[in-house]
């Protein structure tokens, strides 16, 4: 025997119990979208939809302030990305141009797709420890899942509101994060000489390296035969 939809509506469940917790099976209600219209009442619904889209429009006339559509590139000076907008990634540097970052390849072990290279100095001459050489970045192939931000360990890594990335070569899109090769800003700090500390901070240029624009082999991205070596 088939049973209707008002014949289930009917039908009363026993409560169930799930140790402190009590629950009421209740019927299904009958769908919207099975109920039968007729063309009257199709076009009425198609009229208050229309209606509905035409006064929030004169909405945003009234009051020009409500509008959420960002007017880019107009206002490219006032613009401020939201606070957990992921854009370029960055490393992450203070006030005196040291970084945070010890060349542990973390980042670069959990990196799913390989955009991370972590390159280090062994040993350090003066601080006897590891120290960052270079941290590659491969924006063409960035998914900016945010991984490498969470699992830092010394949370030197961020990811900025910069989005304007376009590009008309691809090789431009890998580049090294880090300002300089050294240690870290704690062990320049424990060295308790300015100037041997300087002497450990090797400024890094942007395209320097084992990257594409510097004549560096990447998958997927030609080099770029520059004529000029790698410390150029």
């Amino acid at each position: 025997m088939t049973t209707t939809t008002s014949d289930q509506a009917n039908i009363e469940s026993p409560p169930m119990d799930f140790g402190d917790l009590k629950s009421q099976c209740v019927a299904p209600r009958p769908s919207i979208m099975g109920r039968r219209r007729s063309l009257s009442g199709i076009l009425w619904l198609s009229a208050k939809g229309i209606l509905r889209g035409l006064l929030t429009t004169l909405s945003y006339f009234r009051r020009p302030s409500t509008v959420v559509t960002q007017q880019y590139p107009e206002n490219r000076d006032t613009l401020q990305m939201f606070e957990r907008y992921r854009g370029r990634l960055s490393l992450i540097h203070n006030e005196d141009g040291e970084h945070g970052c010890t060349g542990c390849q973390i980042c670069e072990r959990l990196c799913p797709n390989g955009s991370i290279i972590v390159t280090k100095d062994k040993k350090n001459e003066a601080t006897g420890k590891p120290a960052l050489d270079q941290f590659i970045w491969r924006q063409d192939t960035c998914t900016f899942c945010n991984i490498c931000v969470l699992v830092c360990p010394f949370d030197t890594l961020e990811m900025t509101g910069d989005f304007e990335s376009s590009v008309y070569d691809r090789r431009l899109l890998v580049f090294n994060l880090n300002e300089y090769a050294g240690p870290t800003a704690d062990q320049l700090e424990k060295l308790g000489d300015e100037e041997l500390a300087k002497a450990q901070m090797k400024p890094m240029k942007k395209y320097q390296g084992p990257v594409p624009m510097c004549g560096g082999e990447l998958d997927g991205i030609p080099k770029l035969d520059t004529g000029k070596s790698d410390d150029a």
